[in-house]
C-alpha cells in the first residue's frame, strides 16, 4: 500500500485511488472539495466582519491603550488583494494570514499553466473556489497535490479562526451500497453522499433506490 501524501493523513491508499493514479486519498479530496465550498458563507461573514473596529493594548488601563483602528486588520488580511509576484521581505514586517485571494489564484494559475486551460471566467475568491473545486480530481494525481492540501487546510484554520464558519460533515445511518459498511458521510453544499470506506459516491435518488432494493430483498 501507498500512503497518502497529504501532510496532515497517514491512511494507506485503496485499490481504487491507486487505480486512478491519485496520490492523496478521497477522504482528502473530500475535504478540500469542503474548503472550497465553505469560502463563499465565510466571505460574507469575514466582510461584515471587517468593519469592526480593532483593540489594540490593555483596554483595563487608562493611558496606556492605543488608539483602536478602524477595521480589522486580521479580516482585512483575508479578504484583500494580494500580490501577483513572489513577496520579499528584508525587513521582516510582512505578517498576518495571505488572502485568500492570492492562496486560490496561485494554484489556479499553476493548474491552468500545466492544463494550458484558461482558468476561471472572473477572478474572485468565489470563482477560483468554484473552479479548483472542478480541477481537484486532476491535481489530486499531481505531485504538488500535499502542498495544495496543506496551503487550503491553513487558510480554512484562517477563515475559521475569525469566521467561525465551518463546513460539517454527518454520518448517513445507511449502509453503503457497494460495501455495506455504515460508512456513509454528508457534507455541507456537496451533492453526494460518500463512503469513506471504498470511495463511491451516490446522489439522494440512488441511496432512496438502493433501500427499495434491500426492503424487497
Amino acid at each position: 500500500m501507498t500512503a497518502c501524501i497529504s501532510e496532515h493523513c497517514s491512511r494507506d491508499l485503496r485499490s481504487h485511488e491507486e487505480a486512478a493514479q491519485q496520490l492523496i486519498c478521497d477522504p482528502c479530496v473530500h475535504r478540500m472539495r469542503a474548503q472550497l465550498a465553505a469560502i463563499p458563507a465565510a466571505l460574507i461573514v469575514l466582510r461584515d466582519g471587517s468593519l469592526h473596529l480593532e483593540r489594540t493594548g490593555d483596554a483595563g488601563r487608562t493611558g496606556t491603550r492605543e488608539a483602536p483602528l478602524p477595521c480589522r486588520m486580521d479580516t482585512l488580511n483575508l479578504i484583500g488583494p494580494a500580490a501577483h509576484g513572489t513577496v520579499h521581505d528584508p525587513y521582516g514586517d510582512q505578517t498576518g494570514q495571505r488572502p485568500i485571494i492570492g492562496t486560490l489564484g496561485d494554484w489556479a494559475r499553476l493548474i491552468a499553466e500545466e492544463r494550458r486551460l484558461n482558468g476561471p471566467d472572473t477572478w474572485t475568491e468565489t470563482a477560483l473556489a468554484a473552479w479548483l473545486t472542478g480541477q481537484l480530481g486532476w491535481a489530486s494525481q499531481q505531485p504538488w497535490i500535499g502542498e495544495m492540501a496543506t496551503e487550503l487546510r491553513d487558510l480554512a484554520w484562517a477563515i475559521r479562526g475569525i469566521a467561525r464558519v465551518e463546513v460539517r460533515t454527518r454520518a448517513v445511518s445507511r449502509p453503503c451500497p457497494a460495501c455495506d459498511l455504515l460508512s456513509l458521510t454528508r457534507t455541507d453544499w456537496d451533492q453526494y453522499v460518500r463512503c469513506s470506506s471504498c470511495g463511491n459516491a451516490y446522489t439522494d435518488a440512488e441511496l432512496n433506490a438502493d433501500a427499495i432494493d434491500r426492503a424487497a430483498a
